[in-house]
């Protein structure tokens, strides 16, 4: 698909659709150059609004047939909402939904007219992404697609000629989202910890990328215990994986971005029950997908900033090698850990993972994870919880998000909350009571790190939408990449 900025005037402007934004001031709807427009194609503008009683509503639109013989064959219109509330992600999600009708409505070629928000390089980085993540279709898996109609081949932006550049970046961020999509979605028959490594492989050599890969056998040298705590049950060897971006020159500064990458999450002897979700524990390697997303954005746009990327990749099974209820295990830092819940995997991979981050000299460490139920409880689906102890790192990430359009909230670390992980025996449990459980797992991975600007973000809930919830892109979502690149090039 070819997304193109041109300074067509809007009248002048043809193709199968035409796609405006109209803000919900309806006395106003239709002057200056709408009024022209709907002159031009003989009151079709006009009528589509009363007819479908349209009010320029967020997220409302509708569309229609323009005669024959005009220069435009449909007409779509979403709605903006006030005037004075526009936001970057009001006109994201505009583009998305003009992308979605106008596949529905079989156009090849659609005119895309929105208002700029902010500049016009941000407004145009907003509309590409909103249509090339809403076009994309994962059907890797499909023997037989459904005939739905032609692809939309060429989007023109009108009215933000000389964007381009903001056309290119958007497109390699959204690359990356659309890898991390693809991981997440993949069944964890496929996308397992030996076909991760060879993702990491594969971006490396693409893109130059420095790539060190530890086997078992290196991280039982490194003392990494609660990674292979964990990783001893499947038949399938655990892969710890660092990536490394370096710029020409000396970096402005130096990151690392660690993912929880659990490929398949039984549950362990703690089984998952039937209904408890454990069909869709595919998912739950989306850190690592998050990552390996953030990687492939970040290789193209190539920024003077120096990034770790990190995950302990493994499954979560049942054997007769499993860790147990009550195992002791030792983290690469040194500190003991009770396992009294083997479905609290995660945070073991995370530890040595973390401990490996925090040896690396960075400026600050982001790990993310679908961590916790108890945060997709506290936030609902569509938003990932923050927690740190540094405001600045913390700002930092909200920001990033915001401008993302994707829905973070800091969370608190309580640190009495910690008493409920002490043990008898070792230093700590990896489960505390339920109450406040997405806040224990944010203190259990604050003891492996030392000084470094730290925070973790649970994103157990906006990574995967379910279908049943009457999403128009159920599936994985690819959350987290863009707040990601956002902040490494801040």
């Amino acid at each position: 698909m070819e997304i193109r900025a041109i300074n067509t005037p809007l009248l002048e402007w043809t193709g199968d659709a035409l796609a405006i934004g109209l803000f919900e001031d309806t006395n106003s709807i239709l002057t200056g150059d709408m009024a022209y427009l709907n002159e031009k194609l003989t009151d079709t503008l006009s009528e589509l609004i009363e007819e479908t009683e349209f009010k320029g509503k967020v997220n409302s639109s509708a569309s229609t047939r323009v005669g024959s013989k005009k220069s435009i064959r449909k007409i779509i219109i979403v709605g903006l909402g006030k005037s004075e509330e526009l936001k970057l992600e009001t006109l994201r999600q505009a583009a998305a939904t003009c992308g979605r009708l106008a596949k529905k409505e079989r156009c090849k070629t659609l005119g895309i007219s929105l208002p700029i928000c902010d500049n016009a390089e941000a407004t145009t980085t907003a509309i590409t992404e909103g249509i090339e993540l809403v076009l994309h279709q994962d059907n890797r898996f499909k023997s037989q697609l459904e005939d739905q109609g032609p692809d939309v081949e060429k989007v023109e932006l009108i009215g933000l000629a000389g964007s381009d550049e903001a056309i290119a970046r958007a497109q390699k961020i959204c690359s990356g989202v659309i890898l991390a999509r693809e991981l997440v979605a993949a069944p964890a028959n496929s996308c397992t910890p030996i076909t991760m490594a060879e993702t990491a492989e594969a971006l490396a050599k693409e893109f130059g990328l420095t790539i060190e890969i530890l086997e078992q056998e290196d991280c039982e040298k490194l003392g990494m215990g609660a990674f292979l705590g964990v990783a001893k049950a499947s038949d399938i060897p655990p892969k710890f994986i660092h990536i490394t971006y370096k710029p020409e020159g000396t970096p402005r500064k130096k990151l690392a971005i660690v993912g929880k990458g659990l490929t398949f999450d039984s549950g362990g002897l703690n089984l998952k029950p039937s209904g408890s979700g454990i069909e869709i524990m595919k998912v739950d390697m989306g850190g690592a997908g998050t990552t390996f997303g953030t990687v492939k954005a970040i290789a193209q746009l190539k920024p003077d900033v120096e990034v770790h990327f990190i995950s302990a990749v493994t499954e979560n099974m049942v054997s007769g090698h499993a860790m147990h209820p009550g195992d002791f295990l030792t983290a690469s830092n040194g500190k003991t850990i009770e396992v009294n819940n083997t479905d609290a995997e995660g945070r073991l991979t995370l530890a040595d993972a973390l401990v490996f981050a925090d040896k690396l000299g960075v400026d600050a460490i982001v790990d993310l994870a679908t961590l916790t139920g108890a945060c997709v409880v506290a936030l609902g689906n569509d938003i990932a919880g923050l927690w740190s102890p540094n405001d600045d790192l913390a700002g930092q990430l909200a920001a990033a998000a915001e401008s993302a359009g994707e829905k973070l909230w800091r969370m608190p670390l309580e640190e009495k909350y910690f008493e409920g992980l002490k043990a008898m025996h070792a230093d700590m449990k990896n489960t505390g009571p339920r109450p406040g459980g997405a806040i224990t797992a944010a203190l259990f991975l604050k003891q492996f790190v030392k000084d470094t600007p730290w925070a973790h973000l649970d994103v157990a809930g906006p990574v995967w939408i379910d279908a049943e919830n009457g999403y128009n892109n159920a599936g994985a979502t690819g959350y987290g990449v863009r707040t990601l690149v956002n902040w490494v090039l801040s």
